[in-house]
């Protein structure tokens, strides 16, 4: 459960910089969205691998 709530961090810490990007087009925001959609990418895939695992030893 600890990467669930990694996850939900994670996205929760990116809302002020997705409403700075869509809604005062802010460029600074955007990368920083995007570097934040990077990390959740590769923590999705962390956890994806990490399940695979547990699921494949039971």
């Amino acid at each position: 459960m600890k990467r669930f709530e990694q996850l939900k961090e994670l996205v929760d810490g990116l809302e002020a910089d997705f409403a700075k990007f869509y809604d005062k087009e802010n460029s600074a925001a955007g990368t920083r969205v995007r570097k934040g959609m990077q990390e959740l990418k590769n923590l999705a895939q962390e956890i994806r691998i990490e399940v695979q695992d547990i699921k494949n030893k039971a």
